[in-house]
């Protein structure tokens, strides 16, 4: 039999944390959803997280009572689904992760959630305004595009807003384009880390394979870049109706929140491709842009430009840039006419 340890060691290859050294309250705002329990029980299983706050709408309390039973040393707790319920689950939180939302079915692109999910998103970010204001705001919920933006824009109406604590998480790109590579190329997919930048849906995820020093061509290339940006409707496709991405979707925020973690904690060159307040290509209207992102103890460090790449990938990123434009303007519009 492993322990619960021995499986988050195994399932987190890539360096998670073996020991915590701080203590460290993490809360997940819709953690009885299909990404928000898997997402609780990765935290449950991740060393440096030492109070595990969850809230949803419904079930909040049943999830936690059966992961708190876990053999590890965070406290859990399930908050009602009332005004109180949510600024507990908030308050003192140095990690706050909004999974909330509905899941995507056959057909639906992320913009097609965004009525719902805007209104989830704007709701959940004017609470952890009011109750966590200095809290590192990990947004999900899709389209992230757009979602970021509009927690970008209640926090500003609050006067709390500070871009460096305020991600989307695009970790999932990155998970996917470092597998899809490895089945090509018949390699260790934990030891490939392929950067990822632009936006978090379709056109706008730019995988940049030539910095990994891999070079398909042709048909291949355009296989594979199709296969990361819309890697997620295989998984729509293949649930028929059912669900969306949620297991591996729950991986990546659980790996992002550890990376946070790491860094908070005083470890270096802690850098992952997220989505965040941008200079570099602030002059093209894109106020908004994931690029590598070097993490520190105030949340972002330093955010890396793309640096060299291909005509073909310099292509993509053309499209990348005139699509990411819109989707922004969208969830910045959104809040203007529903705040």
């Amino acid at each position: 039999m492993f322990s619960a340890r021995q499986i988050f060691a195994q399932v987190q290859r890539r360096g998670f944390a073996a020991s915590a050294r701080q203590s460290s309250k993490v809360t997940v705002l819709g953690a009885a959803g299909g990404i928000g329990q898997p997402l609780s029980l990765l935290l449950k299983l991740n060393p440096r997280v030492s109070q595990l706050a969850l809230y949803d709408i419904r079930l909040a309390p049943g999830v936690a009572a059966d992961i708190g039973h876990i053999n590890t040393k965070s406290e859990v707790r399930g908050y009602d689904p009332t005004p109180s319920g949510l600024a507990e689950a908030l308050k003192g939180s140095e990690i706050v992760l909004i999974p909330a939302g509905v899941p995507r079915k056959p057909g639906m692109t992320r913009d097609d959630l965004f009525n719902t999910n805007a209104s989830i998103v704007r709701d959940l970010a004017k609470a952890a305004a009011d109750h966590a204001p200095e809290a590192n705001i990990l947004i999900i919920s899709n389209p992230v595009n757009s979602t970021v933006p509009i927690t970008a824009e209640v926090f500003k109406s609050k006067g709390v807003y500070n871009p460096k604590r305020l991600f989307g998480v695009t970790t999932l790109d990155v998970v996917r384009a470092s597998r899809f590579i490895s089945q090509l190329k018949n390699t260790d997919p934990a030891n490939e880390n392929i950067t990822v930048v632009g936006g978090h849906s379709g056109a706008t995820i730019v995988p940049l394979l030539s910095q990994a020093g891999f070079n398909l061509e042709g048909e291949q290339l355009d296989q594979y870049v199709h296969r990361v940006q819309f890697g997620g409707d295989e998984v729509v496709q293949a649930k028929d109706g059912a669900g969306s991405a949620t297991l591996s979707m729950a991986m990546a925020g659980a790996r992002f929140a550890e990376s946070l973690l790491k860094a908070a904690q005083g470890q270096k060159n802690v850098i992952e491709p997220t989505f965040v307040d941008s200079p570099l290509y602030k002059d093209q209207g894109v106020e908004y842009f994931a690029s590598n992102v070097e993490l520190g103890p105030n949340g972002v460090e330093k955010i890396h430009p793309v640096g060299k790449i291909t005509d073909y990938e310099q292509k993509l990123l053309d499209v990348c840039l005139k699509d990411l434009a819109g989707n922004i303007n969208k969830g910045i519009k959104f809040v203007k006419e529903n705040p």
